[in-house]
This record gives structure tokens, sequence and C-alpha cells, in this order.
């Protein structure tokens, strides 16, 4: 089994309820193990700035699915929570966004697969939650709280859990 650390976002429709959802899919299957969640996160747009604010959350799992195919099986709960990557605007508003962050200590640079994330140092929306369950994980040789520290966290607000 090899920890894989990964983001999860969305802000159309009840955002919260959809991410819950796309943890219970990654998970049904047993292949994946859930070992830590985060909060939910309120979040300011990025990339693209006219839109709703997401709601964010990072989770540790466990998984002996190769990288690809636990990159297949986030699509294919993206697609199940009505993404559709082929229409949609770069960075711009989704029902579902599920990345892998990490992949153990791998570093991988295919096509439409690069592990660690390649933004994952830019971005407060993924570092903030990824800091709440693993604040010491190294990443790329940098400890994510490190990584935290480093960028803008304004506008971000952890939500209270959900009733």
């Amino acid at each position: 089994m090899t920890e894989a650390l990964l983001a999860l976002g969305g802000n159309v429709g009840n955002s919260r309820a959809i991410l819950d959802r796309a943890v219970t899919l990654l998970l049904e299957r047993g292949d994946i193990v859930l070992k830590a969640r985060s909060a939910d996160y309120l979040t300011p747009p990025w990339g693209f700035k006219y839109q709703a604010p997401f709601i964010n959350l990072a989770l540790v799992v466990e998984t002996a699915l190769s990288p690809r195919d636990l990159l297949t099986r986030c699509q294919a709960v993206e697609l199940q929570l009505g993404r559709d990557r082929a229409h949609e605007k770069r960075w711009g508003p989704r029902t579902a966004d599920v990345d892998i962050i990490a992949f153990g200590d791998l570093k991988i640079d295919e096509l439409g697969l690069t592990l660690p994330h390649p933004r994952l140092f830019e971005r407060a929306f993924v570092l903030r939650p990824l800091a709440e369950i693993a604040p010491d994980r190294l990443i790329d040789g940098k400890k994510v709280r490190d990584a935290l520290a480093e960028v803008d966290t304004a506008g971000i607000k952890r939500l209270p859990p959900q009733p």
C-alpha cells in the first residue's frame, strides 16, 4: 500500500455535499483506504477570479492502485459528479475536482500525470487543508507546513462540521 495525498474542491451546486459524495465514491471499492480527512475550507477562487468561492478539503489515503489507476478513479468520480473537463473553462467553475497531490515519494512526469502536483506550492487552497492533516509530510523536500507559511492564505476560512 502506498500513501497518497488528494485535494478535492468544487464551487457548483451544494459543494460540501458533492465533495462528501466524492469521498464516498473514492472509497467504495475498498482499494482506497481513508487515513485522514481535513475540515472543509471556504476558499477564494484561484486562476479565474470571477466565480463563486470554492469548498476545498484534503485526504490522506492508502492504496494498492498505481498512480495512473488512481488518477483514472479520481477522474471517474469527477465525471460521475457532473464534471465535464472537455467543455469547462480552465480553472473555472466545477462540481468536483479531485487531484492527486503526491503518491508516496514518486516523481512522475508523463502526459496527463505529473507528481508531485506541479502547482502545489502555489496553492494555499490545497496547502491549508493538507497542513491540517499532514503538516510534517515531506513533498519534494519541503514540509507541508513550511510550504503553507510561504503562500498567501487571505480569505481562507475553516468551516465548522456539518450537522
